[in-house]
């Protein structure tokens, strides 16, 4: 069984094992691939495993000895799921491995914009603090979690775990979310997305990218929000128009944004939220933390030991 991983580096860059996968086959790890590169590194596969390095019809179609593809992430978008499935090729991907470390992402974002203590730590290093004429200083607002209201947009694993921290946190939630209002966790309010962006002091993006949710946060809905409130995107960077938040962040429409992911990744240096106010920015590290890729690489290891054993888990291509 010839194995071939196209970009191997995010998942594992030298802290992780490819062990579990080794025991399955004869493998092959490429740390990055460029598109011109696909067509010669993936020959000869019986399995392709890839996070970011796009498969298409062509590529799929070019390799008839292809017999699998693991996506080494959730989103499978990567692959052109439609030929996989006429060619009779395989596609699992990961779901739900990183539910908390996105979760606590978005409080890192929440704290960070809240508290400012990166920033007091880098003045306080500079002597700002000795030299301060008070026993105190602050330079921004600072804000108390409890009492305010945190909003959900889908609330599948990892809106409900982000929920629960902010429940812990003494925030009230609210969602929006397709689920029935009977069958939603204790202590959140179904609601309209229009009156969640109005209502909410804090608004945290978990749903899916699609046709309909493609720029759901737009000029309009910006618009409806506090000019206090918080805007949090772990989700998918196309969910916003960074164009149209650039400029309420500027204007001062709404108060300050936390995105981990962008529309353009890596982001071109021309995009307008770099440069934004109040816009914190992280370069796609939410799913990262050792313990998530840890569980990503045993998921992509079980899915492949099912389909050897003539058993499709986490299947996407039906």
């Amino acid at each position: 069984m010839t194995i071939k991983i196209l970009d191997g580096y995010a998942l594992n860059p030298g802290d992780l094992s490819w062990e579990e996968i080794e025991t399955l086959g004869d493998v092959t790890v490429y740390d990055r691939t460029l598109p011109e590169q696909v067509m010669q590194r993936a020959a000869g596969a019986d399995v392709l495993l890839t996070n970011k390095t796009r498969l298409d019809g062509e590529v799929l179609r070019a390799l008839p000895g292809l017999k699998y593809v693991g996506v080494l992430a959730t989103g499978y978008n990567v692959v052109d799921v439609d030929a996989a499935r006429q060619l009779g090729i395989a596609v699992t991907n990961i779901p739900a491995y990183s539910t908390a470390s996105v979760a606590q992402m978005v409080f890192a974002h929440l704290l960070t914009i809240t508290q400012r203590v990166e920033y007091y730590t880098d003045a306080n290093r500079k002597g700002r603090w000795s030299a301060c004429a008070d026993f105190c200083y602050w330079d921004f607002p600072l804000t108390e979690l409890s009492g305010k209201t945190m909003g959900v947009v889908g609330l599948g694993n990892t809106g409900q775990a982000t929920a629960r921290i902010a429940q812990a946190f003494g925030m009230h939630v609210k969602a929006f979310t397709s689920k029935h209002v009977g069958d939603l966790p204790a202590g959140i309010t179904k609601e309209s997305l229009d009156e969640l962006f109005r209502t909410c002091d804090v608004v945290s993006l978990h749903c899916p990218l699609n046709d309909e949710t493609h720029h759901l946060v737009d000029a309009r809905r910006l618009s409806m929000m506090k000019p206090t409130a918080i805007l949090i995107n772990t989700g998918r960077g196309p969910l916003v128009n960074e164009q149209e938040l650039a400029h309420a962040l500027n204007a001062g429409v709404i108060y300050a944004a936390g995105v981990d992911v962008l529309s353009e990744e890596p982001p071109r240096a021309d995009n307008p939220l770099l440069k934004a106010r109040n816009c914190f920015i992280t370069p796609h590290v939410a799913w990262a933390t050792r313990e998530a890729r840890e569980r990503l690489m045993h998921i992509a290891a079980d899915n492949l030991r099912s389909f050897l054993a003539g058993n499709i888990v986490n299947n996407v291509a039906g």
